[in-house]
């Protein structure tokens, strides 16, 4: 019995190397110099034989490479994926700006969907869904047990359609129940508004094809109606721009954000991985940001964008694109950064196209700041720490660290941070003679307090910010 699972092990390792070759993972190996590992392959193709002939219902051959396949990249961090035809065509979909199914952005942790960013407008955010929300059931079923994929395609579906998720929160001492009506996610990259005569407000809640297109209609949006100020301001004396809560995005587009602040050629970020191309240095230059040096959106942006005094605003739920704009206008003294520490995803992940309609989405680099500074893992330090209300609280929020299998900021910083398998448990407050945790006075004041919203007229960091602005007003005299 055991030389015919043998026997046929060495029949699926063939089968198993024409695999790789077809979906070009060996071409991916060979760039790096390295064979494929042979003896290692021939377990995996045992294992796959044992599990034909054995396992208790019959299995199709694609499911379990699939499977394999999933396996092998989700447990290298939690940005790597196998993308099955259906998710890769909904990647390509939601960065076009406009997508089905209820606006989360959601990772994996310990076989449960972990909520990263809820995106601002969209159905999830209006129901109250929030970062570091675990989500253990969708509808009836249970999160455990799902691959990313399958979770994420269960939250789509058609518009006005309706599911439930059954989520834990800290501080909540039962799961929560939200029911959320799926709709049609337009997402709007780049608003814009006057907050007071000559101080202009720009928010980017994403970074997707057109936010650099955007940011230019509405940065000019804002020096119009600085000029029709009935006053005796008639242009822009200062800018707000609020990268928080922003997932990210896509790199050109990061870029081409930067690039409208900064000075021509300047560094904006750097990448480093093991291959030559994913070794890089991106510049606040057409060839970097725009799909096609004809199609320089920046051309027609107002000269004073490249002057005017900025304060950009960050927090937590700030990662990765909105970490590289920050980062690089914060480097280049362009702008002071304010609020509190970002998210901390300074990772590259490249889609690698396979020839069945599927992809992978594979960490390939990690981002350095102009100054070289990782990202990852650490997040950009804000110039003036101001937290989200004046009494100092903030909403306690997931970040890159916190996340299992992270990878680490730099290769030196390898076996240096705690043991992202066992991430460090919140410190509880010590019990006082009334047998009660000191730290719950604190969670009823955070309790009462008003519900904080961006850019209303309690938005603290928001305030912190107008202030800082005039302030320099006030010394330019």
């Amino acid at each position: 019995m055991r030389s015919r699972l043998q026997q046929a092990g060495l029949v699926l390792l063939g089968a198993i190397a024409g695999i790789l070759v077809s979906v070009n993972i060996s071409a991916i190996a060979q760039k790096g110099g390295e064979a494929l590992p042979i003896e290692e392959l021939r377990s995996f193709a045992d294992v796959f034989n044992a599990v034909k002939q054995g396992y208790v219902e019959p299995i199709e051959d694609k499911k379990l490479i699939t499977h394999a396949i999933s396996g092998m990249l989700s447990n290298l961090d939690p940005h790597s994926a196998y993308l099955d035809a259906d998710a890769y065509k909904d990647l390509q979909v939601s960065t076009q700006g406009e997508f089905g199914g209820l606006g989360i952005e959601v990772g994996m942790e310990d076989g449960f969907v972990k909520v990263v960013a809820p995106i601002e407008d969209t159905p999830a955010w209006k129901a109250g869904v929030k970062a570091g929300d675990i989500v253990i059931k969708l509808d009836e079923a249970p999160v455990k047990g799902m691959t990313l994929n399958d979770a994420v395609k269960k939250m789509r579906g058609k518009p006005k359609t309706s599911i439930k998720l059954t989520i834990i929160r800290k501080g909540e001492t039962k799961p929560l129940e939200i029911t959320i009506v799926r709709d049609k996610i337009k997402v709007q990259s780049v608003k814009s508004k006057m907050i007071e005569d000559g101080y202009g407000y720009l928010r980017i809640t994403q970074f997707q094809e057109e936010t650099t297109a955007d940011v230019v209609r509405q940065f000019d949006k804002l020096v119009k109606q600085a000029a029709e100020n009935k006053g005796d301001t008639k242009e822009l004396r200062g800018l707000v721009l609020d990268l928080r809560n922003d997932p990210g995005g896509l790199l050109h587009s990061a870029i081409g954000v930067s690039a409208a602040f900064l000075p021509p050629k300047s560094l904006v970020v750097s990448t480093d991985g093991r291959t030559e191309d994913a070794k890089r240095k991106y510049i606040a230059a057409a060839e970097d940001y725009a799909r096609s040096p004809r199609e320089d959106v920046l051309k027609n942006l107002h000269g004073s964008a490249k002057s005017i005094p900025m304060v950009v605003l960050v927090n937590g739920g700030s990662a990765s694109a909105s970490e590289i704009v920050a980062g690089a206008l914060q480097d280049h003294k362009r702008a002071v950064v304010l609020g509190t520490q970002t998210f901390g995803k300074g990772s590259v992940q490249t889609v690698l196209p396979l020839s069945n309609n599927a992809a992978i989405k594979l960490t390939t680099a990690r981002y350095y700041t102009p100054s070289g500074r990782s990202i990852q893992a650490k997040g950009i330090t804000p110039d003036v720490a101001v937290e989200e209300t004046p009494n100092g609280g903030s909403r306690d929020r997931l970040r890159e660290a916190d996340l299992e299998r992270h990878l680490a900021g730099t290769e030196a910083d390898k076996g240096t941070e705690k043991d992202p398998a066992k991430p460090a448990k919140p410190q509880q407050g010590k019990n006082g003679k009334d047998g009660k945790d000191k730290g719950s006075k604190a969670e009823e004041d955070e309790a009462k307090a008003p519900v904080f919203e961006i850019a209303s007229k309690n938005d603290y960091q928001l305030s912190q910010a107008m202030n800082l602005l005039k302030a320099w007003q006030i010394m330019k005299k």
